[in-house]
């Protein structure tokens, strides 16, 4: 076993099989059992929190694991809208296609937006900021996401992930990987643990080389899966990335 092998095994994964409420309002975008979003209603926030869910873009792990995560924030008034998309390996196309409309029945919702996504939904978010973005986006916060997908390939982070979703090599790819398509309109912030080793901090120190205009907190002691953990250490500082831009006031 390697040390990368042996940090992973000793990440805390609680959060992700932990029981939490469940959403106030279920929309869907489309007639595939995965295009639905689930909307938390916090009621006295000021705008909206979209969250896109992580798990290297496969079947196996779906929006549930972040509404432990949705929930804290609707119970300090915060309304959250937790994106739900296909993941079928091979056709990252799916995926993009149902983030998109996911993206756009949320801001029916109400903006101001922060769009927010944990590590292959953090990939989602800064594609979305850059290709997608929402009507009313301010802010795109990644947590811990791939963001530089010839690397990730290169490094066979989650086992060779990138080249299962994307079906070919990611250098085919470029409209796809976020290190090529920059931050877009929006202001971008990417939080990463230090001790992270399913998706190492070099991505998001990629990333910000590439566009030095990015926001990079790299959290102490955190791995990959406290960041969307709001009982973890790691939470005050997720917490503040995710509200601050919605504290500003807006033109």
């Amino acid at each position: 076993m390697t040390d990368e092998q042996a940090a992973v095994g000793e990440e805390d994964r609680s959060v992700l099989t932990r029981p939490a409420p469940g959403p106030d309002e279920v929309r869907r975008y489309g007639d595939d059992r995965d295009q639905l979003v689930e909307i938390y209603r916090g009621g006295t926030g000021a705008g909206l929190i979209c969250l896109i869910h992580g798990g290297f873009w496969r079947p196996a792990y779906d929006r549930t694991h972040l509404r432990p995560l949705a929930s804290a924030l609707r119970e300090e008034g915060r309304t959250v809208v937790s994106v739900e998309y296909r993941r079928v390996p091979g056709d990252p196309d799916a995926s993009t296609t149902d983030v998109r409309a996911a993206l756009a029945l949320a801001a029916e919702v109400g903006g101001p937006i922060v769009v927010a996504g944990h590590s292959a939904g953090g990939h989602l978010a800064l594609w979305a900021a850059a290709s997608a973005p929402p009507p009313g986006l301010v802010a795109t916060v990644a947590l811990a996401p791939v963001a530089d997908l010839v690397a990730a390939d290169r490094a066979g982070l989650g086992d060779g992930a990138v080249a299962a979703f994307l079906g070919v090599g990611p250098e085919c790819r470029p409209d796809l990987d976020p290190i090529e398509l920059g931050p877009g309109g929006s202001a971008v912030t990417i939080v990463h643990g230090e001790r992270d080793a399913v998706v190492p901090p070099a991505q998001a120190h990629r990333f910000a080389e590439a566009h030095p205009g990015t926001d990079v907190v790299v959290v102490p002691g955190t791995g990959h899966f406290a960041l969307i953990d709001p009982l973890s250490s790691a939470w005050p500082v997720v917490h503040s990335r995710l509200v601050e831009p919605l504290s500003v006031d807006q033109p």
